[in-house]
């Protein structure tokens, strides 16, 4: 009765042993998964806010061509004496406010971290924009 008590012992210790390390084991996996998960969702977002930066700098640099040629037609308007060329300058300077707002806020979403759709969003936003004032610019010019 002794030696069958004994391995009775044996057996549940061994058995509580085997299950304790395959609880370890199992909660390092998950520990590693949830690691790398992590990890990779920040490598992909990474990636996906290295484009939008890369957009953002070709919306700034529009803005600053645009703004150019907007500061070179101001001369323009200015000598002009017609008054609705001067309204439409104003009208048409604007939209290139409007324009560098947009791209204000683009620049706010990518450094406060806002959702990849979210900066999307402004981005095709400012671009709009940024294309209503090459329109306003364009009608300026076809009144002069």
């Amino acid at each position: 009765m002794k030696r069958s008590r004994l391995n009775l012992f044996k057996a549940t210790s061994m058995s509580i042993s085997v299950l304790g390390i395959i609880m370890i084991l199992g909660t390092i996996a998950v520990f590693v998964y949830i690691g790398v998960y992590s990890i990779g969702s920040t490598i992909n977002s990474d990636v996906g806010s290295g484009t939008a930066y890369d957009q953002l700098a070709v919306l700034k640099s529009d803005y600053n061509t645009l703004e150019g040629q907007y500061s070179s037609l101001k001369t323009n308007v200015d000598s002009s004496s017609n008054s609705d060329i001067k309204t439409a300058y104003i009208n048409a300077h604007l939209e290139l406010v409007k324009a560098k707002s947009s791209i204000d806020d683009v620049d706010s979403a990518l450094a406060s971290g806002k959702s990849k759709e979210e900066v999307e969003k402004r981005i095709n936003d400012a671009q709009t924009q940024l294309n209503a004032a090459k329109t306003s610019l364009s009608n300026v010019r076809g009144m002069m």
